[in-house]
């Protein structure tokens, strides 16, 4: 645990590229990355970017992915469970036409209140934004001062900036869109007046 004293860390949060099957409910369903999707990684990671640790979650559409990054470039890598998607319960492997076709409602009443109507079956949303913040306090404080890569998924994104931005839960799937290979810097400052964290850019 680090306790340095007036310092400032970079978090750059980058979401998986396409996974093998395209577009679903993927939540725990572990797919690697189709090639559109490790050409849309590869295409979002500059040469002049400098990372001193990178996270990752570990699915496979995250981690095969991470780990090539860390190996080419030399950096630590770090798997982190508590990153890994929400578990979308009966939805996992269907679309959102397949699933609107059957139950029109259901979906509706997810995408506008998560907390109330979460996926038959799946991870509670406040159970979800409970370990992803959890990890996140965890690792604000490990890597003080340092710059970080996190390559994770949209949803855990969604939590990580409803965190930082102090959305609500019942809204952190609906405020912000998550592309793939979508990036997210998040800066943290922590000194003897304590934490201090804010989004810096969004989709960059």
């Amino acid at each position: 645990m680090t306790n340095n004293q007036n310092t400032t860390a970079f978090f750059d949060l980058i979401r998986h590229g396409e996974p093998a099957g395209g577009p679903m409910f993927r939540g725990s369903k572990d797919d690697p990355l189709s090639d559109t999707g490790w050409q849309q990684m590869n295409a979002a990671i500059r040469d002049d970017d400098q990372w001193d640790v990178i996270i990752t979650s570990p699915l496979l559409r995250c981690r095969l992915f991470a780990e090539q990054l860390a190996e080419q470039r030399q950096i630590p890598l770090h798997q982190e469970p508590r990153l890994r998607e929400i578990a979308f319960g009966d939805w996992e492997g269907r679309t959102s036409e397949n699933i609107m076709a059957d139950t029109p409602e259901a979906l509706t009443r997810f995408w506008s209140d998560p907390v109330r109507y979460p996926p038959p079956g799946g991870e509670a949303i406040t159970e979800f934004r409970q370990r992803v913040s959890r990890a996140w306090q965890d690792w604000q404080t490990q890597a003080a001062g340092k710059r970080v890569l996190v390559v994770c998924h949209g949803g855990v994104i969604r939590m990580l900036l409803a965190e930082v931005m102090g959305i609500p839960t019942e809204r952190s799937f609906s405020a912000l869109t998550v592309p793939y290979a979508c990036r997210s810097r998040i800066r943290v400052d922590i000194s003897e007046h304590g934490l201090l964290s804010c989004l810096q850019t969004h989709g960059a």
